[in-house]
């Protein structure tokens, strides 16, 4: 990781840009929404979910790319201080390119960064609104603040998009007899 933080200094320097296509804005991503949302099952879920993922983590710059793949094997080094940095630059290269805001918003959770966590889904949500998985980090997120009510109505807007999420309702019932126990 040393190295590249070397290579990471000398690229930000450079002037010039390679083309990028959001991959948010991919035309199968429609198709594939629908399909998630009529799922029989958790299986059939799962397969359309990871065609979701594969497209989003592709910003459309090889560049940009290289620096995700980093950032991703800082996260999987548990080097969460070098990942931020990492996609610190993939939002600074690709301000439009949703997987960017969400990994940072990701890496911000993991160093207990709550509210700069939040920031960074809204931006994501801003790009992306289907994105599940940000909304999904949004229930965990206000679970983490405390606040039991936003983070049911995050994993409720995360399982209205994808119904067979894993883990969405178990938490929601749990949420929902927690709240119900309060009142509220």
């Amino acid at each position: 990781m040393k190295h590249f933080f070397a290579w990471l200094a000398t690229a930000a320097t450079l002037t010039f840009t390679l083309p990028a296509m959001p991959s948010q804005t991919d035309p199968g991503l429609d198709r594939l929404f629908d399909a998630l949302r009529q799922a029989s099952d958790e299986s059939d879920a799962q397969a359309i979910e990871q065609a979701i993922w594969r497209r989003w983590i592709v910003s459309g710059n090889v560049f940009v790319d290289q620096f995700v793949a980093l950032g991703l094997e800082a996260m999987a080094a548990n080097a969460f201080g070098d990942a931020l940095k990492v996609f610190d630059e993939v939002v600074k290269m690709a301000p439009d390119f949703a997987e960017g805001w969400n990994r940072r918003a990701t890496v911000h959770y993991l160093l207990g960064n709550y509210d700069a966590s939040a920031a960074d889904i809204a931006e994501t949500l801003a790009r992306e609104p289907r994105h599940f998985g940000a909304l999904s980090g949004l229930g965990l997120v206000e679970l983490g603040r405390g606040r039991e009510a936003e983070a049911l109505a995050a994993f409720e807007r995360a399982l209205a998009v994808h119904p067979h999420l894993p883990g969405a309702k178990a938490r929601i019932q749990l949420l929902r007899e927690k709240l119900r126990g309060r009142g509220i």
